[in-house]
């Protein structure tokens, strides 16, 4: 089985493009579209998928045409359209691996739980934009941007997808 620590995040399929099966892949950095990678791997229930490359090209400097193996149609490629996007790490230079923020995104569909509030809600992207990273989570009530920061983190269970946090007092008051 595939573990999260062999391959790294990297964009997330936007919509099926053509009639032949392609679909659009916005990469969270310009950088990751020069891998040479086989097989991309595509979240799936929670689980890295490998899909083999047949051929890509470049759509914009960020956006990738890809065509996957076995997807040949756009009924097909549109059931994959908005899954994130992971490379297997081997294919990675250090530049990419090291680049700023790019690992916090290895908790996206964390659950964030803190110390004084409870369950906060599942993580559902990571902003680096901005110099301070933040994580977005999303409950049904609302939206938190939260700080991505060791100083919060108290633990992290990786087989059930929870973050513990120790938030400073006021972040998110505004709930109650």
């Amino acid at each position: 089985m595939i573990s999260r620590n062999d391959v790294h995040p990297a964009g997330r399929l936007l919509k099926a493009y053509g009639i032949k099966g392609e679909l659009l892949l916005l990469f969270d950095r310009p950088g990751f579209t020069d891998t040479d990678a086989p097989y991309y791997f595509l979240e799936i229930d929670g689980l890295p998928v490998p899909f083999f490359v047949e051929n890509t090209a470049f759509h914009s400097d960020d956006i990738l045409r890809v065509k996957f193996a076995d997807i040949n149609d756009e009924t097909q490629a549109a059931r994959y359209a908005g899954l994130r996007v992971y490379l297997p790490r081997e294919s990675l230079s250090e530049d990419h691996l090291g680049e700023q923020g790019a690992d916090w995104r290895f908790f996206i569909g964390y659950t964030i739980v803190d110390r004084a509030h409870g369950e906060l809600g599942v993580i559902e992207e990571v902003e680096d934009s901005t110099l301070n990273i933040l994580f977005v989570v999303r409950d049904p009530e609302t939206d938190y941007l939260i700080p991505a920061t060791e100083d919060f983190i108290t633990g992290v269970d990786e087989q059930q997808k929870i973050i513990d946090m120790d938030l400073p007092e006021g972040l998110i008051d505004y709930r109650e």
